[in-house]
Protein backbone atom coordinates (compact mmCIF):
# COMPACT_ATOMS: atom_id res chain seq x y z
CA UNK A 1 0.00 0.00 0.00
CA UNK A 2 1.32 3.50 -0.63
CA UNK A 3 1.54 6.47 1.81
CA UNK A 4 0.38 9.50 0.91
CA UNK A 5 3.75 11.36 0.74
CA UNK A 6 7.63 11.17 2.25
CA UNK A 7 7.28 13.39 5.41
CA UNK A 8 4.39 14.92 7.87
CA UNK A 9 6.14 17.83 9.01
CA UNK A 10 5.70 19.96 5.95
CA UNK A 11 3.35 20.39 2.62
CA UNK A 12 4.46 18.06 0.49
CA UNK A 13 4.41 18.02 -3.46
CA UNK A 14 5.54 14.92 -5.26
CA UNK A 15 7.54 15.36 -8.67
CA UNK A 16 7.71 12.66 -11.36
CA UNK A 17 8.49 12.93 -15.36
CA UNK A 18 7.69 10.73 -18.63
CA UNK A 19 9.70 10.69 -21.86
CA UNK A 20 13.57 11.03 -20.87
CA UNK A 21 14.29 7.38 -23.10
CA UNK A 22 12.08 8.70 -26.05
CA UNK A 23 13.77 9.43 -29.40
CA UNK A 24 11.49 11.96 -29.76
CA UNK A 25 8.92 14.81 -28.57
CA UNK A 26 9.44 17.09 -25.70
CA UNK A 27 10.44 15.62 -21.80
CA UNK A 28 6.92 16.21 -19.68
CA UNK A 29 6.88 16.36 -15.75
CA UNK A 30 4.52 17.24 -13.55
CA UNK A 31 4.38 17.82 -9.62
CA UNK A 32 1.36 17.21 -7.37
CA UNK A 33 -0.19 17.81 -3.68
CA UNK A 34 -2.35 15.86 -2.53
CA UNK A 35 -4.76 16.03 0.33
CA UNK A 36 -3.94 13.81 3.45
CA UNK A 37 -7.33 12.18 2.95
CA UNK A 38 -6.74 10.91 -0.71
CA UNK A 39 -7.69 7.83 -1.62
CA UNK A 40 -7.30 5.96 -4.95
CA UNK A 41 -7.46 2.37 -5.44
CA UNK A 42 -5.55 1.83 -8.71
CA UNK A 43 -3.18 4.17 -8.05
CA UNK A 44 0.18 3.20 -8.82
CA UNK A 45 3.21 3.63 -10.85
CA UNK A 46 1.68 4.97 -14.12
CA UNK A 47 4.03 2.11 -16.21
CA UNK A 48 2.17 -0.55 -14.19
CA UNK A 49 -1.07 0.96 -14.81
CA UNK A 50 -3.15 0.38 -18.33
CA UNK A 51 -3.86 3.65 -20.61
CA UNK A 52 -7.28 2.77 -19.30
CA UNK A 53 -6.59 3.04 -15.80
CA UNK A 54 -4.10 6.00 -16.02
CA UNK A 55 -6.85 8.24 -17.79
CA UNK A 56 -9.46 7.68 -15.67
CA UNK A 57 -6.89 8.58 -12.74
CA UNK A 58 -6.08 11.71 -14.13
CA UNK A 59 -9.37 13.10 -13.92
CA UNK A 60 -9.59 12.01 -10.53
CA UNK A 61 -6.03 13.34 -9.48
CA UNK A 62 -6.91 16.89 -11.49
CA UNK A 63 -10.16 17.09 -9.53
CA UNK A 64 -9.49 16.58 -6.33
CA UNK A 65 -5.43 17.41 -6.05
CA UNK A 66 -4.91 20.52 -3.37
CA UNK A 67 -2.78 22.02 -6.77
CA UNK A 68 -0.92 20.43 -9.03
CA UNK A 69 0.80 22.02 -12.44
CA UNK A 70 2.70 20.07 -16.00
CA UNK A 71 5.49 21.28 -17.87
CA UNK A 72 7.37 20.16 -20.89
CA UNK A 73 10.49 20.88 -22.49
CA UNK A 74 10.61 20.21 -26.34
CA UNK A 75 13.43 18.52 -28.52
CA UNK A 76 15.33 21.35 -29.33
CA UNK A 77 15.93 22.38 -25.53
CA UNK A 78 16.83 18.98 -24.78
CA UNK A 79 19.14 18.99 -27.46
CA UNK A 80 20.66 21.86 -26.05
CA UNK A 81 20.93 20.95 -22.21
CA UNK A 82 21.09 17.11 -22.29
CA UNK A 83 18.04 14.85 -21.16
CA UNK A 84 18.84 15.16 -17.67
CA UNK A 85 19.07 18.58 -17.03
CA UNK A 86 15.94 18.75 -19.17
CA UNK A 87 14.38 16.86 -16.82
CA UNK A 88 15.28 18.46 -13.71
CA UNK A 89 14.39 21.88 -15.97
CA UNK A 90 10.62 20.61 -16.88
CA UNK A 91 9.77 19.49 -12.93
CA UNK A 92 11.11 23.01 -11.64
CA UNK A 93 8.53 24.80 -14.16
CA UNK A 94 5.83 22.02 -13.03
CA UNK A 95 6.71 23.36 -9.45
CA UNK A 96 6.37 26.83 -10.61
CA UNK A 97 3.03 27.04 -11.94
CA UNK A 98 1.22 24.96 -8.71
CA UNK A 99 -1.00 27.70 -7.48
CA UNK A 100 0.20 26.27 -3.85
CA UNK A 101 3.91 27.02 -2.45
CA UNK A 102 4.90 23.81 -1.01
CA UNK A 103 7.36 23.20 1.64
CA UNK A 104 8.88 19.73 0.66
CA UNK A 105 9.66 18.03 -2.41
CA UNK A 106 9.72 13.93 -3.17
CA UNK A 107 11.52 13.53 -6.34
CA UNK A 108 11.13 10.61 -8.15
CA UNK A 109 14.75 9.04 -8.75
CA UNK A 110 17.64 9.40 -7.14
CA UNK A 111 19.06 12.82 -8.63
CA UNK A 112 17.72 16.47 -9.09
CA UNK A 113 18.59 19.78 -9.15
CA UNK A 114 17.55 21.98 -5.76
CA UNK A 115 14.62 23.32 -6.75
CA UNK A 116 15.12 27.38 -5.09
CA UNK A 117 14.18 27.90 -0.87
CA UNK A 118 12.09 24.32 -1.00
CA UNK A 119 14.07 20.81 0.65
CA UNK A 120 13.72 17.88 -1.29
CA UNK A 121 14.16 14.27 -1.26
CA UNK A 122 15.04 11.80 -3.91
CA UNK A 123 13.58 8.42 -3.96
CA UNK A 124 14.27 5.53 -5.96
CA UNK A 125 10.85 4.31 -7.63
CA UNK A 126 9.19 6.32 -5.46
CA UNK A 127 6.49 6.15 -7.96
CA UNK A 128 5.88 2.54 -6.41
CA UNK A 129 5.87 4.03 -3.03
CA UNK A 130 4.32 7.11 -2.74
CA UNK A 131 0.75 8.43 -3.46
CA UNK A 132 2.01 12.24 -4.29
CA UNK A 133 4.40 11.13 -6.68
CA UNK A 134 2.51 8.20 -8.45
CA UNK A 135 0.02 11.12 -9.11
CA UNK A 136 2.96 12.98 -10.50
CA UNK A 137 3.48 9.94 -12.75
CA UNK A 138 0.09 9.73 -14.15
CA UNK A 139 -0.20 13.44 -15.02
CA UNK A 140 3.20 13.87 -16.96
CA UNK A 141 2.41 10.18 -18.49
CA UNK A 142 -0.80 10.92 -19.73
CA UNK A 143 -0.40 14.91 -21.02
CA UNK A 144 2.56 13.14 -22.90
CA UNK A 145 0.79 10.72 -24.09
CA UNK A 146 -2.14 13.37 -25.26
CA UNK A 147 0.69 15.51 -27.16
CA UNK A 148 2.26 12.32 -29.08
CA UNK A 149 -0.58 11.37 -30.10
CA UNK A 150 -1.87 14.77 -31.24
CA UNK A 151 1.50 15.13 -33.22
CA UNK A 152 1.62 11.62 -34.47
CA UNK A 153 -1.08 12.57 -37.36
CA UNK A 154 1.76 14.75 -38.84
CA UNK A 155 4.36 12.08 -39.00
CA UNK A 156 2.20 8.72 -39.30
CA UNK A 157 5.03 6.76 -40.26
CA UNK A 158 6.45 6.93 -36.80
CA UNK A 159 3.60 5.36 -35.13
CA UNK A 160 3.87 8.15 -32.52
CA UNK A 161 -0.28 6.88 -31.50
CA UNK A 162 1.20 3.48 -30.78
CA UNK A 163 4.94 3.97 -29.57
CA UNK A 164 4.91 7.23 -28.33
CA UNK A 165 8.33 8.02 -29.41
CA UNK A 166 10.21 5.00 -27.87
CA UNK A 167 12.95 3.31 -29.33
CA UNK A 168 10.80 0.94 -30.84
CA UNK A 169 11.98 -1.54 -33.27
CA UNK A 170 9.25 0.33 -36.16
CA UNK A 171 10.15 3.41 -34.79
CA UNK A 172 14.21 3.75 -35.18
CA UNK A 173 13.54 1.47 -38.94
CA UNK A 174 11.36 4.82 -39.90
CA UNK A 175 13.56 7.50 -38.55
CA UNK A 176 16.70 5.42 -40.19
CA UNK A 177 14.66 4.96 -43.93
CA UNK A 178 13.34 8.54 -43.64
CA UNK A 179 15.44 10.53 -41.79
CA UNK A 180 14.14 12.56 -38.65
CA UNK A 181 11.09 14.63 -38.27
CA UNK A 182 11.43 18.16 -36.61
CA UNK A 183 10.26 16.60 -33.31
CA UNK A 184 12.94 14.00 -32.67
CA UNK A 185 16.17 14.91 -30.94
CA UNK A 186 19.13 14.87 -32.73
CA UNK A 187 21.53 14.09 -29.80
CA UNK A 188 19.96 10.79 -29.54
CA UNK A 189 21.59 7.88 -31.11
CA UNK A 190 18.91 6.24 -33.35
CA UNK A 191 21.32 4.74 -35.74
CA UNK A 192 22.67 2.60 -32.44
CA UNK A 193 21.09 -0.80 -32.12
CA UNK A 194 21.96 -0.41 -28.55
CA UNK A 195 19.03 2.34 -28.49
CA UNK A 196 16.61 0.03 -29.28
CA UNK A 197 15.27 -1.34 -25.98
CA UNK A 198 11.92 -0.97 -25.92
CA UNK A 199 9.27 -3.48 -27.59
CA UNK A 200 6.88 -2.36 -30.22
CA UNK A 201 3.74 -2.37 -27.11
CA UNK A 202 5.28 0.43 -25.93
CA UNK A 203 2.96 3.35 -24.50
Amino acid sequence: MLLNCFQQEFLEAGCDEAGRGCLAGPVYAAAVILPPDFIAGELNDSKKLSHKQRVGLRHIIEKEALAWAVASIDNYEIDEINILNASFLAMHRAIEKLVIQPGYLSIDGNRFKTYPSIPHSCIIKGDGKYLNIAAASILAKTHRDEFMDNISAEYPLYQWKQNKGYPTKVHRSAALLHGLSPYHRKTFAISDPAAFIVSDNAG
